[in-house]
C-alpha cells in the first residue's frame, strides 16, 4: 500500500537522490538541446518578453549550468523556471526530442529542495496542493464554503473591495454546481446494447467538484457506445499540479496510490479513460515518478476524445445547430499529440459548425495554477487568444481541460463576450441522448 501522501516531507528526497537527479536528468537531457532556436517562437513567455532567458533554449542553458555546478547564483534560474508555463509547445517544435517538461519539473524540485526554507507564497501553495486538493473530504468542504459565499453574494462584494490580486482570483472561480451535480460516479455502469469492451474512468480531484457534468457525460457516452464503465473507488489526485510546482516526492506518492487503484485492473481493461488533459498527460508519464511499475498503467491511459475517435463508435448523433470554436489544451496537443481527434468528433455532430480561430494551439495562460501564481504574465499570454476567439464570434467554445475552461470563461466574461464554455464530450452526450 502506498504511504499516506500527507505524511511525505522534503526529507524523502535525500542529497544523493538530488545529485543523481542533477546528473542523470538535467545534465544528460540538456545535452539533447542543440540550441537551434526553433522553440523560440512557440514559447509564450519568450514572445511576451523577448528575453533569451525566458525561452526554452535559455532555460535549458541555465539548467545545465546548475547541473554542472557553474551556476553560483540560482536566482535567475529560479525566476525563469517558475515563470515558465510548462505548456510544452517547445517539445512539439523541437527537432531533437528534448524532454523539456520532465526537465522543468526536476529543476523546480531541485530549486525547492536546495532552499533553506519556503517563502510565504510557497507555503500557501504547498498547503493547498498537499492538504486540500488531494484530500477529497477537505476539498469538498472548501467547495461547500465557496458555494455559500456565492449564494450570499460575498464573491461579488469581495471582487470590489479586496486587493486586485485577490479580486482576480475570485473572478476565476466558476459558479459552484449544485450538490446533485457533485456526486461521485457509481462504481459500475453497464454497457447499453452489445458490449464492446470494458473501461475504467479516472475521476480526478477537481473534476468531480467543479466539472462533475463532464465526468457524467463521459460515463453516459461510453455506456451508450457499448462499453462497461468501472470507477475504482480508491483512486485519487493524479499529482500533476504537485509535480509542476516541484513537489515531486508528494506527486510520487499520489501516483503510487493510483497505481494501486488501477494496476490490478489493467489486464481486464480496454483503457483507463481520463477527461482532463492535464491528468491524462500526467498519468501517461507515471513512469517518471514510480519507475517501471507504472508502465502498464501509463500504456492504458487514453483521453476520452482520443479513445472515442480511435474506437470509431456509432452514437446516432442528433443535430446541434450551433457555431463552435475548439481550443487545444497544451497538455493534450503538445504533451500527448492529440489535435485531430476532438475536431473529428465535433465535425460528426450534424449542423454543428466548427469554426477555426487563428490561435488554437497557443497557451491560454492557465497552466495549472499559473494564473494564480503569475497573474500578470498569465493575462499577457491569454490576451491574443481572446482576441482570436472574439473575432471568430462562436456561440460555444470547447476545450478539454478544466483549467483552460476556467481561464477562457473568466477572460471572455471580462470582455463582455457571451459564449458557453464546454468540454467536447458534453456536446457528444447531448447529441447522443436518447
Amino acid at each position: 500500500m502506498a504511504a499516506d501522501p500527507e505524511r511525505v516531507g522534503d526529507t524523502r528526497v535525500e542529497k544523493a537522490s538530488l545529485a543523481s537527479l542533477l546528473e542523470k536528468t538535467l545534465y544528460s537531457e540538456s545535452l539533447d538541446c542543440v540550441h537551434c532556436g526553433l522553440c523560440l517562437t512557440s514559447c509564450p513567455t519568450y514572445r511576451a518578453t523577448g528575453r533569451e532567458t525566458a525561452s526554452p533554449r535559455g532555460r535549458v542553458y541555465l539548467m545545465r549550468g546548475l547541473a554542472e555546478g557553474r551556476l553560483e547564483e540560482t536566482e535567475l534560474l529560479e525566476e525563469e523556471a517558475f515563470a515558465c508555463l510548462g505548456c510544452r509547445a517547445c517539445e512539439t517544435a523541437c527537432p531533437s526530442g528534448v524532454r523539456y517538461g520532465e526537465m522543468l519539473e526536476n529543476t523546480r524540485a531541485a530549486i525547492r529542495f536546495s532552499r533553506r526554507g519556503l517563502n510565504f507564497a510557497t507555503r500557501i501553495e504547498r498547503l493547498a496542493l498537499r492538504q486540500i486538493v488531494p484530500r477529497a473530504g477537505r476539498l469538498r468542504l472548501m467547495v461547500v464554503l465557496l458555494s455559500l459565499l456565492q449564494a450570499l453574494g460575498l464573491d461579488h462584494l469581495g471582487a470590489r473591495i479586496l486587493p486586485r490580486r485577490l479580486a482576480d482570483m475570485l473572478k476565476l472561480l466558476p459558479t459552484i454546481p449544485p450538490m446533485a451535480k457533485r456526486r461521485r460516479m457509481p462504481p459500475h455502469t453497464s454497457a447499453i446494447g452489445e458490449r464492446k469492451g470494458r473501461v475504467a474512468l479516472f475521476e480526478g480531484c477537481v473534476m468531480p467538484e467543479f466539472f462533475g457534468r463532464v465526468n457524467e457525460a463521459t460515463r453516459l457516452v461510453l455506456s451508450r457506445a457499448g462499453y462497461e464503465v468501472i470507477v475504482p473507488q480508491s483512486q485519487g489526485c493524479c499529482g500533476a499540479l504537485q509535480a509542476h510546482s516541484g513537489d515531486l516526492a508528494f506527486a510520487r506518492n499520489l501516483a503510487e496510490r493510483n497505481l494501486g487503484a488501477f494496476g490490478g485492473e489493467v489486464g481486464e481493461l480496454d483503457a483507463i479513460i481520463v477527461t482532463s488533459a492535464g491528468c491524462s498527460a500526467a498519468l501517461r508519464e507515471i513512469e517518471n515518478w514510480v519507475g517501471e511499475a507504472g508502465a502498464s498503467v501509463a500504456a492504458g491511459v487514453r483521453d476520452v476524445l482520443e479513445f472515442l475517435d480511435e474506437a470509431d463508435v456509432e452514437l446516432g448523433l442528433r443535430p446541434i445547430a450551433k457555431r463552435i470554436c475548439y481550443d487545444d489544451p497544451c497538455h493534450l496537443i503538445h504533451a500527448q499529440g492529440i489535435a485531430d481527434a476532438p475536431r473529428r468528433l465535433l465535425e460528426a455532430i450534424p449542423d454543428l459548425e466548427l469554426v477555426a480561430h487563428r490561435n488554437p494551439e497557443s497557451c491560454c495562460g492557465a497552466a495549472g495554477i499559473y494564473n494564480l501564481t503569475q497573474p500578470e504574465m498569465s493575462k499577457r499570454v491569454l490576451s491574443p487568444k481572446l482576441d482570436a476567439l472574439v473575432d471568430a464570434n462562436p456561440e460555444i467554445v470547447a476545450t478539454a481541460n478544466p483549467g483552460c475552461a476556467l481561464q477562457l470563461a473568466a477572460g471572455l466574461a471580462e470582455r463582455g463576450f457571451a459564449a458557453s464554455i464546454v468540454h467536447p464530450i458534453e456536446l457528444l452526450e447531448e447529441a447522443s441522448r436518447p
